[in-house]
């Protein structure tokens, strides 16, 4: 193999996988180089205009191959977003100009991006990711999503706020908060809306942070797969500093926040009715 094409590879490696022709050219390399690594199958051709490596994102792959780019719940989840439930048929963005040819099982975005896209692009801006969800996803599903970009400090509220959002889009902004650690605190959070009550997500109290505090005292925790262990003896002694103090607590799981609602919900609402919510 010669220098060049070796050059040509690291270049491709370097720059995602899969690049349009017309970069590696501006980087200086000669069609000659680009066809003598094609013919040796170093690299391949996805489509005309396109370069992949061999050790490319065989989903990059695909975008570049039919002329779309990756977003919404599947970009959301190569970001490590939270997502109310993982896979289901790839999430593109198709453009009018999108390359024909054999139909591929995909769930298609059409119009225009909020934020422009540059021809190079296969996969979505984050913004464009949080407004294909807005429409894509149920309020309370994109609401946790888009709070999670929030929590890892991909957008702001902010910066969020100059741009033309569509209306589902307007009404998660509206309610998004910065602070939630998990789409389950969201669901928390909304899902006691109705009770007119202060409700705070990931506050500190007496050492440690609490997903979520109602009125002035009940502390309600999620318990994840990761409350084992040491973790666990930690949360057990925080519960006993937290009820030292005054407040009450009450641990739900993971399983009990996504299927069996109505039992939480029923617990909060008794313990409310007790005035668990307020100082003693």
């Amino acid at each position: 193999m010669s220098r060049s094409v070796e050059a040509l590879l690291a270049l491709v490696e370097a720059l995602g996988g899969v690049v349009r022709t017309a970069r590696l050219v501006e980087h200086g390399f000669r069609r000659t180089t680009l066809d003598a690594a094609t013919a040796s199958n170093a690299l391949s051709r996805p489509r005309r205009g396109w370069i992949a490596s061999e050790n490319a994102d065989p989903l990059l792959v695909q975008a570049a191959r039919h002329g779309v780019v990756v977003t919404c719940r599947t970009q959301a989840a190569r970001l490590g977003l939270w997502l109310h439930d993982a896979g289901g048929l790839p999430h593109v963005a198709v453009s009018p100009n999108a390359a024909s040819g054999r139909p591929i099982a995909v769930k298609k975005h059409w119009g225009a991006p909020l934020v422009p896209r540059h021809p190079d692009s296969l996969v979505d801006g984050i913004e464009n990711v949080l407004a294909s969800l807005a429409e894509c996803e149920s309020f309370e599903h994109g609401l946790a999503t888009w709070e999670s970009a929030l929590s890892k400090s991909l957008v702001t509220i902010d910066g969020l706020r100059g741009y033309a959002w569509r209306p589902a889009a307007r009404r998660i902004l509206e309610r998004a908060m910065p602070f939630a650690d998990a789409g389950l605190e969201t669901y928390l959070r909304e899902r006691l809306r109705w009770l007119r009550l202060p409700i705070r997500v990931q506050i500190w109290i007496a050492g440690h942070r609490v997903d979520t505090l109602v009125g002035d005292r009940l502390v309600l925790q999620i318990d994840g797969s990761h409350h084992v262990g040491s973790q666990r003896t930690e949360d057990i002694r925080h519960d006993a500093d937290l009820m030292l103090m005054g407040y009450h607590v009450i641990r739900m799981s993971y399983t009990q926040v996504m299927f069996e609602w109505p039992t939480v919900q029923e617990t909060v609402m008794r313990a409310i009715a007790q005035g668990l919510h307020r100082p003693r």
